[in-house]
């Protein structure tokens, strides 16, 4: 009899335990509003969630990598358009010089204007943003460009000293994007022309070789007929002609950059500007752009004229460059914005299915509790019943 009883209390002191059990889960629910607060409610549906949390963090480090991506482009663009903008200011003041419009006085103010023109456009180029240069490729820690200047402080010369690598970030699963450009790709033109000798001043032309000269270049000849020296660093190295060499190297000093230069038909000696188109860039321009309006090496306004209209063709040349690249970071800003768009779709979706999957229905889980509370009352009543039993019941 005894292990009867004990029988009858072990089972419905379990039956008692398991309505109290669910219900505590129901009040949880219907408290909480989640039918999930812990990986032993549903662990199949549980490990869902947990997958598409992580997805969700994942997406929400891409749109921020994205976010971040596009604001530092704008920044870029922005940049750009103000280059794009001091080179046209240049070239409307160059071509009104061009056309006679303005005198040597004027002419010398404009070159004033030009030098700090040149001056923003190299801090332009210089932009950082945060703790990060703009323009230095993959070395974004250091200025890209650094000025070489003459004893008053002017700019003679810019030179790139970023990286030649491109920096990419993740944008995406799978998906890289660069927002730090190569400043030398973007500033300079690369379809490299054949050397054009403005002036023919001195009778040298280009020789067969493909040379290395860049933008725009001076060509002194000195000496006399039969023994020509040819300099293209105002003189520091000179390489000596009989005026029989049709493909004369004549190198720079410092830079190494070599033109090829025929001698043949040379019938006197002076300074040329040799023009090497597609391959101008905006710091080189400006600099030449300058010079020749100070016109310290004293051309006549009818040369002086040539030079510049050969000025202008560069100017517009690095203007169309600056459009391209305006362009270019252009569609890439609009692509990222597509990106960003399907990033947070995805993440909208992650989050919906996490949220179904771990949201309780409310209607349903007020009638599941009543339902077991129901049970849990006529569990009580039948137990009390049950325990309620006397000696005499069971004799009878």
């Amino acid at each position: 009899m005894s292990g009867s009883l004990n029988n009858i209390y072990n089972n419905v002191s379990f039956a008692l335990q398991l309505h109290t059990e669910a219900m505590a889960r129901l009040q949880e629910q219907a408290s909480t509003g989640a039918r999930i607060n812990r990986a032993s409610d549903d662990p199949s549906a549980a490990y869902q969630v947990l997958g598409f949390n992580s997805q969700e963090r994942s997406l929400a480090n891409y749109i921020d990598n994205v976010a971040g991506a596009v604001g530092t482009l704008d920044i870029s663009s922005s940049i750009i358009q103000d280059m794009l903008s001091q080179c046209t200011k240049v070239r409307t003041n160059v071509t009104q010089i061009s056309a006679g419009i303005y005198d040597e006085a004027t002419r010398k103010m404009t070159a004033e204007g030009i030098n700090e023109i040149l001056e923003q456009v190299l801090q332009l180029a210089n932009t950082r943003h945060g703790d990060q240069y703009l323009f230095g490729g993959g070395d974004t820690g250091s200025a890209p460009y650094v000025a070489t200047r003459d004893s008053n402080g002017d700019i003679t010369g810019v030179t790139y000293q970023g990286s030649f690598e491109d920096r990419d970030i993740e944008v995406a699963p799978g998906t890289q994007s660069s927002i730090f450009y190569i400043g030398d790709s973007i500033f300079r033109s690369n379809d490299r022309g054949d050397p054009e000798f403005i002036l023919d001043n001195t009778g040298t032309a280009a020789g067969t070789g493909t040379s290395s000269v860049s933008g725009h270049t001076w060509l002194t000849v000195t000496g006399s007929a039969g023994n020509y020296d040819l300099s293209i660093d105002d003189g520091l190295t000179t390489f000596n002609t009989d005026g029989t060499d049709t493909n004369l190297a004549v190198t720079h000093s410092t830079t190494g950059e070599v033109l090829y230069v025929d001698t043949t038909n040379i019938s006197s000696t002076g300074v040329d500007l040799v023009a090497v188109s597609g391959t101008h860039n905006v710091f080189d321009v400006l600099i030449a752009t300058r010079d020749l309006l100070e016109n310290e090496k004293g051309f006549s306004d009818a040369q002086l004229q040539e030079l510049l209209n050969s000025s202008l063709s560069s100017l517009e040349e690095i203007s169309n460059l600056l459009v391209q690249t305006e362009v270019r970071i252009g569609f890439k800003i609009g692509f990222l914005d597509d990106l960003k768009d399907s990033l947070q779709d995805l993440k909208y979706n992650s989050e919906d299915e996490a949220t179904r999957l771990q949201e309780a229905d409310i209607a349903q889980v007020a009638i599941d509790l009543s339902r077991r509370e129901v049970l849990y009352q006529m569990s009580l009543s039948i137990a009390a019943r049950i325990m309620s039993m006397s000696l005499l019941d069971f004799l009878g």
